[in-house]
């Protein structure tokens, strides 16, 4: 009697089992009937307008961003003060070719009693001393230590005047 206690779950789930394949059959009958009434729909594309490139009119004009522009609009086609005249007349020294961000401090040695740093460009060592002129902003070298080149570098501003900042240039690290 238990046995067929046990029986009992496993005959109803057999018989449903069996149920569902038969009507799987249908299932897939209604869902062929289907796919054969539906009919996409597909909206036509127009047809792509024709390009006309445009020709541009204003190369012979001025640029608006133009540095020279903005000087001449507020009259200051020269620089003002004798700073930047000097400066600007002045010949210019190799390391004046490199921005500064392109150097780096490498370091320093006491040469004959002076101080001298050693700053490497492009792979290349060069000695550098208080007087020598470093970056394209008229840097002069105006301290040097164990740690660090200070420089005065002079640049024009908006108006044309000429104006001074400090900058250093720090010992680097050996990444190795």
């Amino acid at each position: 009697m238990k046995t067929s206690i046990l029986y009992l779950p496993a005959m109803a789930m057999f018989a449903m089992v069996v149920a569902g394949c038969a009507s799987q059959g249908d299932i897939q009958q209604w869902v062929k009937e289907q796919r054969q009434q539906a009919v996409p729909r597909v909206t036509p594309i127009s047809e792509p307008k024709p390009y006309v490139p445009l020709q541009y009119t204003q190369a012979g004009q001025a640029d608006p961003f133009s540095s020279v522009r903005l000087l001449k609009v507020l009259g200051a086609d020269q620089p003002k003060n004798e700073l930047c005249l000097h400066e600007q007349n002045r010949r210019k020294e190799p390391l004046e070719e490199y921005p500064l961000d392109s150097m780096s401090m490498v370091g320093s040695l006491n040469k004959n009693g002076q101080q001298v740093a050693l700053v490497r460009v492009d792979k290349l060592l060069h000695q550098v001393r208080v007087g020598n002129h470093l970056g394209q902003s008229y840097g002069l070298v105006t301290k040097l230590s164990e740690h660090e080149v200070t420089l005065r570098e002079i640049i024009q501003d908006g108006t044309g005047d000429c104006i001074e900042r400090t900058v250093t240039l720090q010992l680097q690290e050996s990444t190795k």
